[in-house]
This record gives C-alpha cells, structure tokens and sequence, in this order.
C-alpha cells in the first residue's frame, strides 16, 4: 500500500467569462445604423426606432423603422 496520498489533477478547474449573448436593444430605443441587436445574429440596417412584433403563434420579429424628421 502506498504511504503517500497520489495528487490527482483537476481537469475542469477553470472559470470561463459569459458571452453576453441574447438582445442587445428592446423595444422602443433609438439606434444607429451598424447597431447589434441581437447578439451574433441581428444588427440595424437603417437609424432609427426599434419595434419588436409577433409573427405567428410562437415567433417574433424586431424591425427598425426610420426617425421621422
């Protein structure tokens, strides 16, 4: 029998930072154009005001409609 205790290795040890993934701006606010919307996915097209809206039973679209001046 060994005497001496054997050192074992942690292999999942380290904490990784978030991604901040998910939506970026909501209903209502003002961007520009270049603007992330959706992390990864969805970015502005045009300045202006963001609208969030149903499409279908289960899905939802974000449109940017322009400022009026």
């Amino acid at each position: 029998m060994a005497h001496k205790k054997g050192m074992g290795s942690s292999r999942n040890g380290r904490d990784s930072k978030s991604q901040r993934l998910g939506i970026k701006r909501f209903a209502g606010q003002i961007v520009t154009a270049g603007s992330v919307l959706v992390r990864h996915t969805l970015f502005a097209l045009v300045d202006g005001k963001v609208q969030w809206e149903r499409r279908g039973r289960d899905g939802r679209q974000v449109s940017v409609y322009p400022a009026t001046a």
